[in-house]
């Protein structure tokens, strides 16, 4: 990919556990538990770069110098897959703050549609990580990142588990400002707009529906 907003992250453990949820035989148990490890791997990659002010602090011995996060973030997984993913941020930033966006696909024009919205009114005052654990035709990941920034958002990343080439164009395209960390980049999509060779679809994965 030749997109400067697109990371995707190879690590072996990555590699490994990927192998895992790719599995048709993976039951739903197992299969959050893995990508509860990916998503912290994911949230370590992702925050490398957040602000710290400096604070001061008491060792058992003396005083020495401290660190606390400068801004607020907040974690905004896509509905229903993207709660799979929320467990491993928070426990990487527990001090998170967490939205909600409803979307689903219309399995005909594969357009997506919103029905649900509930996220801190103040999203401009730090970073907003959108959680999506497919990347595939982008189309939902664009319009959850339009609707972000139209409430306000203005420091965006987006963190999935798989991408397809074709999402991760679409994002690039309309959102060059936002940087998608990735921890598969997959063949491409079939007919119906699902990633080959891909996981099936995350949420009934997660869920076991």
């Amino acid at each position: 990919m030749n997109q400067n907003n697109f990371i995707l992250l190879e690590h072996p453990l990555i590699k490994r556990d990927m192998t895992i949820l790719r599995d048709r035989q993976t039951a739903p148990e197992e299969f959050r538990m893995v990508l509860n490890r990916i998503s912290r791997i994911l949230a370590v990659e992702i925050s490398k770069n957040f602000n710290v002010q400096e604070i001061n602090v008491d060792t058992p011995l003396e005083k020495t110098k401290g660190y606390l996060l400068a801004d607020q973030i907040v974690l905004a997984p896509v509905l229903r897959a993207g709660l799979g993913m929320l467990n491993g941020f928070l426990e990487v930033i527990p001090e998170a703050k967490v939205g909600h966006i409803g979307l689903k696909r219309d399995e005909e024009t594969l357009n997506p549609i919103y029905y649900y919205y509930k996220a801190p009114v103040d999203l401009d005052k730090g970073i907003t990580i959108v959680l999506d654990p497919m990347l595939a035709t982008g189309g939902s990941a664009a319009e959850a990142l339009n609707y972000l920034k139209e409430n306000g958002a203005k420091n965006i990343a987006l963190a999935c588990l798989v991408a397809a080439p074709e999402g991760v164009k679409k994002v690039s395209a309309c959102h060059s400002d936002v940087k998608i960390f990735c921890a598969a980049l997959d063949r491409q999509l079939n007919s119906k707009g699902y990633i080959l060779p891909g996981l099936g679809d995350a949420g009934d994965r997660i869920f076991g529906t």
